[in-house]
């Protein structure tokens, strides 16, 4: 299904206020989402706040909603502790107006997070005491994810994932559907580049990640356009657009594309406005409509453009 991701609404992609966030999730609701995806870090608490609010003012909406935890301090293994999760739960809980959080995410936690059994044990415990219904993990790789689907509670793993990211799909995706857990994939448009609306002349704003983090120097780099270089990423968005079939948008095929693979539970793209959260929620209808040669031109697109530099990465 497709989801919305909220990191938009925390400011990191250009100034979006109280009114436009709530004409984003207005929209997204009237499409059909039922599942945002937010965390305790986008904008400090904003996306989560603003999210809270809709909530409060929607409370028989019917949506799930996950949070993230663990980036308000160092990353490093000692400060993923019962304590700080408890602390940062309870602000989470403050923001998003609920008692029982749906689904907490570690954020991107170290490598040696996922070996720790006091960790999970942790976690367990504050579901046994009702803090949330369940957890999961949002991963920078593939070995991480495989690490996270091995532990028996986690529920789901957040991922990178998209025509111009494909490693998930080697291992990741068949082990999650062997253990039967969700894939949330995020960054699936590859923070906007297969929109197939930027050129070389494109500028972004100062506070915008995509402006200040493509060379990685704030957070890990596959965050932004999903690692790949941007003028490099334009050259393949274009020989994308010419798998597109008619009546979908280079943004709809390209979420069609990933909904339709084996063991994605939800993809969450991002969107500032209305008419951008309406017209990421329409692709569902339309993976039927992408033949076998649409995958494997995708396939060609990625081992000529990215997997060189892209796969062994991450």
């Amino acid at each position: 299904m497709i989801g919305l991701g909220t990191w938009q609404l925390g400011g990191d992609w250009g100034d979006v206020g109280p009114e436009a966030a709530g004409q984003v999730l207005d929209a997204a609701a009237e499409s059909g989402v039922t599942f945002f995806d937010t965390a305790d870090v986008y904008g400090d608490g904003r996306s989560e706040q603003a999210i809270g609010a809709w909530l409060a003012a929607h409370p028989d909406a019917g949506v799930m909603v996950a949070t993230k935890m663990g980036r308000r301090m160092p990353q490093v293994p000692e400060n993923y502790s019962l304590e700080h999760f408890r602390e940062w739960l309870d602000r989470s809980r403050r923001n998003l107006g609920r008692d029982t959080l749906d689904l907490v995410q570690l954020h991107c936690p170290p490598t040696s997070v996922y070996a720790d059994d006091r960790v999970f044990d942790a976690l367990d415990q504050l579901v046994e005491e009702g803090v949330m219904r369940h957890y999961g993990v949002s991963v920078e790789t593939a070995d991480e994810a495989l690490a996270a689907i091995a532990r028996p509670h986690v529920a789901t793993v957040q991922i990178i994932f998209n025509p111009f990211r494909l490693k998930p799909l080697d291992e990741v995706f068949p082990a999650a559907v062997e253990a039967g857990v969700g894939i949330v994939v995020r960054v699936p448009l590859a923070s906007g580049l297969l929109s197939g609306k930027y050129s070389r002349s494109t500028t972004f704003p100062e506070g915008d990640h995509r402006n200040y983090n493509r060379t990685g120097s704030a957070f890990d780099v596959g965050e932004t356009f999903s690692g790949v270089d941007f003028e490099q990423g334009l050259d393949a968005v274009a020989e994308f657009q010419k798998l597109v079939p008619p009546g979908l948008t280079t943004a709809q095929a390209a979420l069609a594309w990933i909904i339709s693979q084996p063991g994605v539970s939800t993809v969450i793209p991002g969107a500032r406005n209305g008419d951008q959260a309406r017209a990421n929620a329409a692709p569902a209808a339309g993976a039927a409509s992408l033949g076998p040669e649409f995958d494997v031109g995708v396939r060609r697109i990625y081992d000529a453009y990215f997997r060189e530099a892209v796969h062994p990465r991450w």
